[in-house]
């Protein structure tokens, strides 16, 4: 009944808002349908952690520690993304940026965004997972592109082709695995089912199952961010609309981190050595470092901020890559805390840029004096993505360069060094946009920025003390995947 709740819930929405979603109560709708969805998946969390994974429609869709976990933190930040979006996109249409039209293919396309990304995560089988990845690019394309304007338009060609291919190469990679599991299995869909492979990876083919592994790594990887597939991301999120980059930062590249995880335990289990960890290491390392020194080139605010996601996204692969309940423990963290942060600084980073009608962080000066909210905001998530204490973000890091230390410690110079980089390059561009002297009037009226505080608290929250309930469950995930 959850499940099926969780699922419907962005679907009805959908449908509802491609009619109604120019009304004035529209955002509203949205918000009220995103608020459905979250309870409806903290009902299925709250299932799930009293009775153990679930399974239904003859095993189709199944729910364990780890991708409740993820469905939990998905629902919920696009619900307080949808609380953000309400006054904000109601200034952008009153600017003229956007037409009824686009307001309605704007809320219904949120809506299914959110429903592509929860079917991504509770789908059984890896057709399905596949298939519900490429609706979240379709309807993503969509949303950057929202505005119209030559470099939107230029962002969201650069973003679906980019990501088609990323898609291809992973359709490739189920094709192998399907090959290889069809052997032990049978024919029929059921050899797709991640519970069954899950069962009998002793016995898959460990040769075909490590190419399709390298396929599936570069496709969802493309997806993630990570460097080198990574050049549509920054467009991206520069030339959409605030709220959809906060999504598709704090959403979209954990589903499809998700997808890369899942395969890893699958590879792990038939080659019996760690060869996808190497690889994601690798790859994780990599992006760690290019994109901590691309931050220092930025002059885009949103921009500099999508190369931060990218260098994070690194930080999950390189601890998941690594293996061990403490890297999973570490990365299933820093999923969270980066997820609820970086969100809370696009929510800040949107209200400055429309507020002072630029993204170019040096025409933005002074926010604690012309909206004081925006520059506490900005300054505090800033602190916050950097791994300042007592943030939980400092706690999830220092487990994974302390775990790197043990066991890689020719990786943990490039840790330290990049995460250098990145807080000398973030705190030296927003220090000036905060506390920087400006001759611009105070605004009268502050924007509502409820979210951000929340998000920013339960950050701090997991970086003083996790809850009792939360380390068990995970415990419970990172011993699934670790």
């Amino acid at each position: 009944m959850e499940l099926a709740l969780v699922l419907s819930a962005p679907l009805i929405g959908c449908l509802l808002l491609a009619l109604a979603g120019h009304r004035r109560f529209a955002p509203e709708l949205n918000a009220v349908m995103s608020l459905v969805t979250f309870a409806a998946a903290a009902l299925l969390t709250v299932r799930v952690i009293a009775r153990g994974p679930l399974t239904a429609m003859q095993a189709q869709f199944f729910v364990d520690s780890f991708n409740v976990f993820l469905v939990a933190l998905t629902a919920f930040v696009a619900f307080t993304t949808a609380l953000f979006s309400r006054p904000y996109m109601r200034i952008e249409a009153h600017h003229g940026r956007l037409n009824p039209a686009r307001l309605r293919l704007y809320h219904s396309m949120y809506q299914l965004f959110t429903f592509t990304m929860l079917l991504c995560l509770l789908s059984n089988n890896v057709g399905i997972m596949w298939v519900a990845m490429e609706g979240a690019t379709l309807s993503t394309v969509l949303l950057v592109s929202l505005y119209r304007t030559p470099a939107s338009l230029e962002a969201a060609w650069k973003y679906f082709i980019l990501c088609s291919v990323g898609i291809a190469q992973a359709l490739f990679g189920v094709i192998l695995l399907y090959f290889a599991a069809e052997k032990v299995l049978g024919p029929g869909g059921t050899s797709l089912l991640w519970t069954r492979l899950f069962d009998v990876r002793t016995e898959l083919e460990p040769t075909v199952l490590s190419l399709s592994f390298v396929f599936l790594l570069v496709g969802f990887g493309t997806k993630v961010g990570l460097v080198p597939l990574h050049n549509w991301l920054p467009d991206a999120h520069a030339e959409g609309p605030t709220p959809v980059s906060a999504v598709l930062s704090g959403l979209l590249l954990n589903v499809a981190l998700y997808a890369v995880v899942r395969s890893k335990v699958l590879v792990d289990g038939a080659l019996g050595r760690n060869f996808s960890g190497a690889l994601m290491m690798g790859f994780g390392l990599l992006s760690v470092v290019v994109a901590a020194f691309f931050l220092s080139r930025q002059k885009d605010i949103k921009r500099m901020f999508a190369y931060s996601s990218i260098e994070h996204m690194g930080i999950m692969t390189f601890a998941f890559g690594m293996g061990g309940a403490v890297a999973a423990f570490a990365g299933l963290l820093h999923m969270t805390v980066h997820s609820l942060t970086k969100s809370a600084i696009f929510f800040t980073v949107g209200h400055a840029a429309q507020k002072t009608g630029t993204q170019n962080m040096a025409d933005i000066r002074g926010l604690i004096e012309t909206n004081p909210t925006v520059g506490w905001g900005l300054a505090v998530g800033s602190l916050a993505i950097l791994g300042m204490p007592p943030f939980g973000v400092f706690t999830s890091e220092f487990m994974v360069l302390t775990t790197a230390m043990h066991e890689h410690p020719w990786a943990t110079p490039f840790l330290l060094i990049a995460l250098g980089v990145a807080f000398a390059a973030i705190f030296g561009k927003v220090q000036p946009m905060v506390f920087g002297e400006t001759s611009a009037r105070r605004l009268p009226h502050p924007p509502a920025l409820v979210p951000v505080f929340v998000h920013l608290a339960i950050v701090l929250m997991l970086g003083l003390y996790i809850p009792p309930y939360l380390i068990a469950w995970y415990r419970q995930a990172a011993a699934l995947i670790g």
